[in-house]
């Protein structure tokens, strides 16, 4: 299997990408695991949302393939405990040869295209986050998922 995050914008805190980066590198003993980073819209204060959204869903809808199955990380989607997302990881798509691609949006979520193209949306929780702590918290989740999966001593 192979899983990538695809991120709109980069990471604009030096200690949020650290610990990410801590955790990249954690998940590739497991999987092959990459982050690809989409570059913001240069004027994107000067658009408004609806069309910023767009631009970023095309950007996003160009950098996956239709083989890929696509998670979207939205606060509208399925919300899971850490165990049930390992269990639904293990279960669905652990030993697939597909790419699962797991998207965090920019600052004002997705466009309807990219809802409309999503395989499954997941929540990481009721709460509200930053779109740039929300690739902390879920590369956490997915290192956090596969030591679970292994019955490692992580997650006690």
């Amino acid at each position: 299997m192979k899983i990538l995050l695809l991120v709109v914008g980069k990471t604009s805190e030096k200690w949020l990408q650290e610990g990410i980066n801590n955790y990249v590198a954690r998940i590739n003993n497991y999987v092959e695991f990459e982050v690809e980073v989409i570059p913001d819209h240069k004027n994107r204060g000067k658009i408004d949302v609806e069309r910023l959204k767009k631009i970023e869903g095309e950007k996003i809808l160009t950098s996956v393939n239709e083989k890929d199955v696509v998670i979207l990380l939205d606060e509208k989607g399925k919300e899971f405990s850490s165990i049930k997302f390992a269990t639904w990881l293990d279960q669905n798509y652990y030993i697939t040869s597909k790419r699962l691609v797991f998207v965090v949006g920019g600052a004002y979520g997705f466009s309807n295209s990219v809802y409309d193209s999503a395989n499954h949306i997941i929540r990481l929780s009721s709460m509200t986050f930053s779109h740039q702590m929300v690739r902390l918290f879920f590369v956490e989740q997915l290192y956090r998922a596969f030591t679970i999966i292994k019955n490692e001593p992580y997650h006690h």
